[in-house]
């Protein structure tokens, strides 16, 4: 298993969650930057890492000094890092090579493979660790889009038989996103990459009831609970605006809470005013546009008291009245997105349970 915590695992904090993924069985990690990489060898993690995303030239040496394991689909790019490996004076460096097989994103196409990994193996330093593909719509329930994720299992395991034609050993195989784990056991090979479903949230597209119509036992319960403070009761007259463009008006007097959280803590301004902030269990509406390190919650006539925990998203056992799925159907995105872009000035805590 190969647990995905690039992104500062989707905004959970990288450190500590790839320490728990590697408690509970990983066998590698991945990443999407030479710096997280860096990060977590820093922080004293040894375990394999992938590297899903290019780096540029200049980080070639530390993508080797850091024992960071690169997808490559082309010469070029191979002969970057096989030059880094020598300057290293390292041998048998492993390298995955990545096929397109349907996201036009990166990879070689599957008829090009075997060439590719000749020319792998020709550079005298490195290995082939591992062969890989994304797929596309596999977080799709259309049946169409289904059709088109066999269609890029089949071409990825032309790629593999084509390899293995050549007289190369393919290594570790691996294709599978979160939607494909698990629904395509068929499509497992060597190894999977689960990410959002690590971090209790269902792929994209198939909620939890597609599962129960599925009879695929899936009980995925989020993780993170992003909290905070009331720091500032104010009263509010009738015909007064709050907040940035006069957005909100007060119909009628009120009181409102200040919280110390904005966009700059990735609480984009577009979710107001869909966000409903849980304060001793009870929602409240952020009122106004939500301003880069504040946001004001409209709290009646009830006894809010200052310094009171509020919940912005998180967990029913958190106490907040949203998940963070609920959030991204109410601003037409994704659970991904609404974890992921919580900054790293937002303090972590972690708490076992």
């Amino acid at each position: 298993m190969c647990v995905a915590v690039k992104a500062n695992a989707y905004g959970h904090g990288a450190v500590e969650c790839a320490k728990i993924a590697l408690e509970c069985g990983a066998d590698f990690l991945a990443i999407a930057a030479i710096s997280e990489g860096i990060e977590l060898r820093e922080a004293g993690i040894q375990a394999p890492l992938l590297l899903l995303s290019l780096c540029q030239p200049e980080e070639m040496d530390d993508l080797v000094e850091n024992d960071i394991t690169p997808f490559v689909f082309d010469a070029d790019y191979a002969d970057l890092v096989a030059a880094a490996v020598k300057k290293a004076e390292r041998k048998n460096y492993p390298v995955h090579l990545a096929i397109d097989t349907g996201m036009g994103r990166i990879g070689c196409y599957p008829e090009d493979a075997a060439n590719l990994a000749r020319h792998i193996i020709s550079t005298g330093c490195l290995e082939l660790g591992g062969m890989c593909t994304h797929f596309a719509v596999s977080d799709s329930p259309a049946e169409e889009d289904d059709a088109y994720t066999a269609r890029q299992f089949a071409r990825f395991t032309e790629a593999i038989e084509n390899v293995k034609a050549a007289g190369i050993n393919p290594g570790i195989c691996h294709c599978c996103n979160s939607a494909a784990t698990l629904e395509k056991p068929e499509y497992h090979l060597d190894m999977v990459r689960p990410g959002i479903i690590v971090y209790g949230y269902y792929p994209d597209g198939k909620p939890r009831t597609y599962y129960e119509e599925k009879k695929i036992s899936v009980d995925l319960k989020p993780v993170m609970a992003l909290m905070t403070k009331v720091l500032s009761i104010r009263p509010i007259k009738k015909g007064m605006s709050v907040s940035y463009g006069h957005t909100w008006t007060a119909k009628e007097d009120t009181m409102t809470g200040v919280l110390p959280i904005g966009y700059a803590d990735g609480l984009f301004r577009r979710l107001a005013p869909h966000l409903q902030v849980a304060v001793k269990g009870k929602a409240y509406p952020v009122r106004g546009r939500i301003c880069m390190d504040q946001c004001m919650i409209d709290t009646g006539n009830d006894p809010v008291e200052r310094w009171s925990d509020a919940v912005l998203f998180g967990p029913e056992e958190s106490g907040a009245v949203l998940t963070a799925q609920e959030l991204a159907d109410a601003t037409g995105t994704i659970s991904y997105e609404i974890t992921s872009t919580i900054t790293k000035r937002v303090p972590r805590v972690f708490v076992n349970q």
